[in-house]
């Protein structure tokens, strides 16, 4: 009997054994770090069809910005040929900076108030308005008078948020796996809204490169191949609809600015289709630059992202 003790006994205790072996190996797997996620490969475009009976650039003067969104929208067919019902559509302004609307160096309020407006009365479920600050996001969505004139119409105003990016392939032809910020990741529609600016590097901070704005990580690194980053950036995202606030043009000292006397007082909106044609435009219009050699417009063109040469687009002027 008490052979027959000892036996089970052991036999027990290498159970025990086993079990704490297996135990071991499953709190082991259990504890192991998760592998990182791979990099989403979206790459979206959120163009609507052409249409050769109307323009794919509108210029709009002479009124004050609402007046000037209505009417180059109804010049470029109405709103209801972009944003359709039950749309989730973001609006990217610039709102990088910590200055008033005086200072020029964000977008319009009451332009990007009007483009909220017109989304949704063309029946958008969700109008987002949103931005990558530079400056501190609660003081520049606050001071720039954008999310107060965006949330009474009824747009959902989302700040930078550093939870809220997710690790992108953009596949540039430099630039691969960045973080890009969410909402613009889950839009049906685009609204391109930047503002005129003048820019040390680039010449000018036009549509193109506000697509700057859609990125988290060390933005700064792509200042040192700026014209190749921001033609990968517009290649990537392909905007509904392209509206450039011209109705304070920062002229000099850009693209923060800070003083009103480098502020010109234009009473403009150019809007279009083609993002390399309004571009290209506004540099002429404001800066008397050279267009045609400017090296990320050249880009874009050989791209297949638009005409450089905007004046054999279509195009409308509107007097208001």
């Amino acid at each position: 009997m008490e052979r027959r003790e000892m036996v089970f006994k052991l036999l027990g205790l290498g159970g025990l054994s086993t079990a704490a072996t297996a135990l071991g190996f499953w709190l082991n797997g259990r504890s192991r770090r998760p592998e990182e996620p791979a990099p989403s490969t979206l790459k979206r475009q959120f163009t609507v069809p052409a249409d050769p009976g109307l323009p794919e650039m509108v210029i709009a003067r002479g009124g004050e910005p609402r007046q000037l969104v209505r009417r180059a929208i109804q010049e470029l067919g109405g709103i209801g040929r972009f944003i359709s019902r039950g749309d989730v559509v973001v609006i990217k302004p610039n709102i990088a900076w910590d200055r008033a609307p005086a200072q020029a160096a964000n977008t319009n309020p009451e332009a990007v108030a009007e483009m909220v407006r017109l989304c949704r009365e063309a029946g958008a479920k969700t109008v987002i308005v949103t931005d990558v600050s530079i400056n501190d996001p609660r003081r520049c969505f606050a001071r720039s008078g954008i999310a107060a004139a965006a949330q009474a119409e009824g747009a959902q105003v989302i700040l930078t948020d550093e939870r809220k990016f997710r690790e992108v392939d953009l596949h540039g032809e430099l630039l691969r796996c960045w973080p890009v910020f969410e909402p613009f990741l889950a839009a049906d529609k685009v609204i391109n809204m930047p503002v005129a600016k003048h820019h040390s590097l680039t010449g000018v901070t036009l549509g193109m490169k506000n697509w700057y704005g859609i990125l988290g990580g060390e933005r700064q690194r792509l200042h040192q191949h700026i014209h190749e980053s921001l033609v990968d950036l517009a290649d990537f995202m392909r905007p509904t609809l392209t509206l450039i606030d011209a109705y304070r043009v920062l002229v000099r000292n850009g693209p923060s600015g800070g003083n009103v006397s480098d502020v010109a007082l234009e009473k403009t909106v150019i809007a279009g289709t083609d993002p390399v044609a309004l571009d290209a435009y506004a540099a002429k219009a404001y800066w008397d630059l050279d267009y045609r050699s400017m090296h990320y417009l050249k880009l874009a063109r050989d791209r297949g992202l638009g005409n450089l040469n905007f004046e054999n687009v279509r195009s409308r002027v509107a007097e208001l």
